[in-house]
C-alpha cells in the first residue's frame, strides 16, 4: 500500500457486527403474508446493505411500506441485544487500531438510534471518532456522501481512509469518495461480487487490517 493509512471507517451490519440472522427474521417477520410462501433469506441477502425502506419497497412491490418498516423494527428491537454480536477480532482490532491512534468511524445505513444501541451494547461506541447514519445523510451508500462526511468529520484524506465493508454499496461508496475499498471474506454475499465492485483488499480475518495500516499483527 502507498498511502499511510490515518482512518479506518466501517460498515455496521455484516461487517463488524454480526445481525445477519437477526436482519433475515426481522424481514420474514414484517413480510409475513405479504410476499409470496416461498420467500426467504436468499430474496433478502442480495439487497442486504441498502436503507430498510428501500429494501421493504423492492420485496412488496409498494410504495407505501411505513407499517412494514414499523413492524420491521418493532421485532428488531426485541430481539436486538439477545441476537447481536462482534465479528471474531473486531474488539481487539478496533482498540488496537485507535490505541495506535487510527482515527476509526462508522458509515451505516441503519438509523442512529440503533447504530448507537449497538455499538454501546458491544462496548465499541467509545472508540468511535464519528458515526454516519441514514439519519444524516442525503443520499445513502453506493452514493459517495456518507464516506465522505465521515473522512471529513476525521479530517482525513479520502486516500488515507479505508472504508471496510461486506455489501456492493459499502464498496462503491468507498471508491466514489476516493478511500481504499477493503471487503470482509465472511460477507454473506460472496468475496466475488466484492471484488466485482472493486475492493481493494478481501481480508479472511479481521487481524488482517492491522497489517494493511502497517501496523504489527
Amino acid at each position: 500500500m502507498t498511502a499511510k493509512i490515518s482512518a479506518v471507517l466501517f460498515d455496521l451490519d455484516g461487517t463488524i457486527i454480526d445481525t445477519n440472522e437477526l436482519i433475515i427474521e426481522s424481514f420474514l417477520h414484517a413480510l409475513h403474508g405479504i410476499v409470496p410462501a416461498d420467500f426467504g433469506r436468499e430474496h433478502i441477502i442480495p439487497s442486504m446493505g441498502l436503507p430498510l425502506l428501500t429494501q421493504l419497497r423492492q420485496f412488496s412491490g409498494r410504495e407505501e411500506v411505513d407499517d412494514l418498516a414499523l413492524a420491521y423494527r418493532e421485532y428488531n428491537l426485541l430481539r436486538h441485544d439477545e441476537m447481536v454480536t462482534l465479528f471474531p477480532g473486531v474488539g481487539d482490532v478496533v482498540r488496537k487500531l485507535h490505541a495506535a491512534g487510527i482515527k476509526l468511524g462508522i458509515v451505516t445505513t441503519k438509523m442512529r438510534a440503533s447504530t448507537e444501541r449497538a455499538l454501546k451494547l458491544l462496548g465499541i461506541y467509545e472508540d468511535m471518532g464519528t458515526i454516519v447514519t441514514l439519519d444524516d445523510v442525503e443520499f445513502a451508500k453506493p452514493h459517495p456522501e456518507p464516506v465522505l462526511k465521515a473522512i471529513a468529520a476525521l479530517g482525513s484524506d479520502p486516500a488515507e481512509t479505508i472504508m471496510v465493508g461486506d455489501s456492493k454499496v459499502d464498496i462503491e461508496s468507498a471508491v466514489r469518495a476516493g478511500a481504499v475499498p477493503v471487503g470482509v471474506a465472511w460477507s454473506l454475499k460472496g468475496e466475488g461480487l466484492l471484488k466485482d465492485a472493486g475492493a481493494a483488499h478481501i481480508i479472511q480475518e479481521m487481524e488482517q487490517l492491522l497489517t494493511i495500516c502497517g501496523l504489527e499483527r
